[in-house]
């Protein structure tokens, strides 16, 4: 069962929430959080990635930058740009992204079911982004932002999101990319202890995105429970920040390849190496999409060209084997291109598919990079089957858009 509660959010009031709100930490660089920051004090990058605040090259674990976060998380609060509200309530949030709007809710998931397994995951994480992420929590005593988790079908708890959605929102805005951004705040009480009793209907919760804040905020709420000699289990630090989303309204992005050479062959021996695997269709110079699973887009020397996996390159009935991901990391990848490690190969970048097919052809033709390969989004039914199987899916494989907008609700921990 899935255990979460209502808390008391701290948030900008109504007509301050578009100057605070902001994308995630980890979508953008110091740079590029300096320049949308601009001259907008009450921005989040502020809290989120205070080295803006210092000279461009400072560091963003410098000791001075973490002190800054907890100065101007102060300073949001004591000026009244983030305020808390005096009940515990559950939030509902809304994206709308290209006509479609998925609904999530806003919850304090539970620290215990993360460490149990009941919050599953289907990526690894590392180290040095956990600790940075939990020092930040840990000094700011909040979760400043909130994991993105998925469930399964919930009627009830459907029919709570078309009830709300009716009503008028607290938030309602679109942001500068063009996404829309709604909130609404249930504080009453019996649809509050309905919620409550629904997530307990429901077995696992999945995460979506957002895996190295996820076990950040895990940690730290384990750490202040060791360290608490009258701890009962019902704190605010045995709980993490999350807006839960019904997995029929998420939509994965592809996550596509671009790679600086062929590994010593000509185009004509990489061509001939791939059709061993693949059954290859030259398709021009038009961008060409993969048309379904196990069909991927190739562009090499102004080219297009549709790759569809032969039989035995992939196992229908293993959640890892079926990826196209799995096909093409170990198929042209790693046997024909020599790169075996996803993670750390400089030979290769990762381009999410919110900035579509044209990017990969502006980033070969530019020689910058010799060629690119386009894959077929995975579903979200995929990445709960390999959550639920124990499995970790290979890196660079789901992209999630829209992000969520940081700075709607943070979670104190006390």
């Amino acid at each position: 069962m899935a255990n979460v509660k209502p808390f008391r959010g701290l948030r900008p009031p109504r007509e301050l929430v578009k100057e605070v709100a902001s994308k995630p930490y980890d979508v953008l660089s110091s740079d590029e959080a300096r320049i949308e920051a601009g001259d907008n004090e009450k921005s989040l990058y502020h809290i989120i990635k205070p080295e803006i605040d210092f000279e461009p090259g400072t560091a963003e674990n410098d000791p001075k930058v973490y002190d800054r976060a907890v100065l101007n998380f102060k300073k949001f609060q004591d000026n009244g740009w983030l305020v808390q509200d005096k009940k515990d309530c559950y939030y509902i949030y809304a994206q709308t992204m290209d006509g479609r709007t998925q609904y999530g809710f806003v919850v304090g998931a539970s620290v215990d079911d993360y460490l149990n397994g009941r919050i599953k995951k289907h990526e690894l994480t590392r180290r040095e982004k956990e600790v940075d992420r939990m020092h930040h929590i840990e000094i700011n005593n909040a979760n400043i932002e909130p994991v993105f988790l998925a469930f399964p079908h919930n009627p009830a708890l459907e029919a709570i999101i078309d009830a709300t959605s009716k009503k008028a929102p607290e938030y309602d805005f679109v942001s500068e990319d063009g996404i829309g951004h709604t909130l609404w705040v249930i504080d009453d009480e019996a649809t509050i202890a309905q919620i409550t009793a629904e997530f307990e209907k429901i077995p696992n919760l999945y995460i979506a995105d957002g895996h190295h804040r996820t076990a950040a905020a895990a940690h730290v709420g384990e750490e202040k429970a060791k360290a608490d000699p009258n701890h009962t289990g019902k704190e605010e630090y045995n709980y993490l920040l999350a807006v839960c989303f019904p997995q029929s309204h998420l939509k994965v992005m592809d996550y596509n390849r671009v790679v600086v050479d062929l590994n010593g062959l000509t185009e004509e021996q990489f061509l001939a190496r791939i059709a061993e695997k693949f059954d290859v269709e030259d398709k021009g110079t038009e961008i060409y999409h993969p048309a379904k699973l196990h069909n991927f887009s190739l562009y090499l020397g102004g080219k297009w060209y549709s790759l569809t996996a032969k039989p035995g390159t992939y196992n229908d009935n293993d959640p890892i084997g079926v990826l196209d991901v799995t096909i093409s990391s170990d198929y042209i990848l790693r046997d024909i291109l020599g790169i075996t490690d996803l993670r750390t190969d400089k030979r290769i970048d990762f381009v999410g598919g919110i900035r579509g097919l044209g990017e990969l052809k502006r980033r070969v033709d530019s020689g910058e990079m010799k060629m690119a390969l386009a894959l077929y989004p995975v579903t979200m039914q995929q990445i709960i089957d390999i959550a639920d199987s124990g499995k970790i899916m290979p890196p660079k494989a789901t992209w999630f858009e829209p992000k969520l907008r940081s700075g709607l609700i943070i979670h104190k921990l006390d």
